[in-house]
């Protein structure tokens, strides 16, 4: 399964993550929403309108890094892409 992962180079959390999964073997594009205008679009299209981010959206909170499987589903659950 191809994943995409949707962070920032500089969040720890998405450097774990991207970490866990090469070790795990997944095979991961990233797309850097700091270094990349079209990332940043395409992430905010999706923090505005997945109910993923319902709980996320009015905070100060980024909700990164996300997680995109082949189908186009979403999580942010690092260890449901590992499973």
């Amino acid at each position: 399964m191809k994943i995409t992962v949707i962070g920032s180079h500089l969040c720890p959390d998405t450097l774990y993550a991207l970490n866990q999964l090469t070790a795990a073997g997944v095979e991961a594009s990233f797309q850097d929403i700091l270094s990349c205008h079209a990332a940043l679009l395409t992430y905010l299209n999706i923090r505005e309108t997945s109910e993923l981010y319902a709980d996320i959206r009015g905070t100060q909170r980024l909700g990164v890094p996300c997680f995109q499987r082949e189908d186009g589903s979403l999580t942010l659950d690092l260890n449901e892409i590992l499973k």
